[in-house]
C-alpha cells in the first residue's frame, strides 16, 4: 500500500482549518508569560518594600526589638537571636536592651539549646539580680540545667545538683511565684535521679564485696537524698555492709533505725537475717 502525497491545496486547507487554534494557543502562551513576569515583578517590589520597611524599623530601639520578635514568633530563632543582639549593641541604654538580653536566653531555650540558655540566663541573673522577672529567670536557669540531665543513672548526673540549687532558690526566695509548684516537682524528680545514681554505685561496690565503699555510698543516699524512695534499701544494705566489715555496733544502730522507720519491711527482714 502506497502513501498518498498531500497536495498544496490540501496543506492550505489544513492551515486555514487550524489557524484559529494555533493563534489562540500562541496568544495564551503570551498571556501566561506576561502574567508570570507581572507576578515576579510584583513579588520583587513587595520584597524590596519589605526590606526597606524592615531597615527603617531597625533604626529605633523599639522597632529593632519588634523586628526581632517577628523572627522569634516565626520560630526563626537564630535570626531572632542575631537581631536581639543587635538591639543590645546599638541601643545599650534602652529598656529594649534588657528585654533583648532576656529574649536571647528564651530563644536559646525554645530551640532546646540548653547549655547556651543556661549561660544566658545566668548572665542575666548576675547582671540584673533585682529584675521584676528574676523568679522566672531563676526558674528557667534551673530548667536549663534540668533538661541537660541524662535519663539513666549510669551516666554523669552532676548537672542535677545545679538544677536542684536553683529550684531551691525559687522555692525559698519566691514562695508566691507561679513557678514554685513546677520547681518543687522538678526538684523531686532531680533528687530521685541523683539518689538512683548513688544506689547504682553502692550496688556496684556491694556486688564486688567492697563493704566499706558500698556502705559509704548507701549512707550518702540517706544524708543527701532522704525521702527519695530508697531509704529502706540504703539502711538495710548499709547495716549489712557494716556487719560484714566487722563494724557490728554500727550495724545494730542502723538496724534500730530500720525498725523505727520501716517496721515489717522486706528490707528490715533481710538485714535482721544477716546481723546477729
Amino acid at each position: 500500500m502506497t502513501s498518498k502525497e498531500i497536495s498544496p491545496a490540501e496543506i492550505e486547507g489544513f492551515d486555514i482549518m487550524f489557524r484559529p487554534v494555533l493563534d489562540c494557543a500562541e496568544m495564551t502562551q503570551r498571556r501566561l508569560t506576561f502574567t508570570h513576569f507581572a507576578m515576579a515583578t510584583i513579588s520583587l517590589l513587595v520584597l524590596c518594600t519589605g526590606c526597606g520597611s524592615n531597615e527603617k524599623k531597625a533604626d529605633t530601639a523599639e522597632g529593632a526589638y519588634q523586628l526581632a520578635q517577628e523572627y522569634d514568633k516565626d520560630e526563626r530563632y537564630e535570626e531572632a537571636i542575631r537581631r536581639y543582639q543587635e538591639v543590645k549593641n546599638k541601643f545599650p541604654y534602652s529598656k529594649y536592651a534588657v528585654l533583648s538580653e532576656l529574649a536571647v536566653a528564651d530563644s536559646y531555650f525554645k530551640q532546646e539549646s540548653y547549655p547556651e540558655a543556661q549561660v544566658a540566663y545566668q548572665s542575666f541573673k548576675d547582671l540584673h539580680p533585682k529584675h521584676q522577672q528574676i523568679d522566672y529567670v531563676t526558674y528557667r536557669l534551673a530548667l536549663s540545667y534540668y533538661n541537660q540531665i541524662p535519663p539513666t543513672s549510669d551516666r554523669d548526673l552532676s548537672l542535677g545538683n545545679n538544677a536542684i540549687q536553683y529550684f531551691d532558690e525559687v522555692i525559698r526566695l519566691y514562695p508566691n511565684s507561679e513557678y514554685v509548684k513546677d520547681a518543687q516537682e522538678k526538684r523531686a524528680a532531680a533528687l530521685k535521679l541523683l539518689a538512683e545514681k548513688e544506689i547504682y554505685i553502692a550496688d556496684f561496690y556491694f556486688k564486688k564485696e567492697k563493704w566499706d565503699s558500698a556502705r559509704v555510698r548507701y549512707e550518702n543516699e540517706l544524708k543527701k537524698y532522704p525521702g527519695s524512695g530508697f531509704d529502706a534499701k540504703a539502711l538495710s544494705r548499709a547495716a549489712i555492709c557494716s556487719y560484714r566489715a566487722s563494724d557490728v555496733d554500727h550495724a545494730r544502730v542502723l538496724i534500730h533505725q530500720l525498725q523505727e522507720k520501716f517496721p515489717n519491711s522486706d528490707e528490715l527482714h533481710d538485714a535482721e537475717k544477716e546481723v546477729k
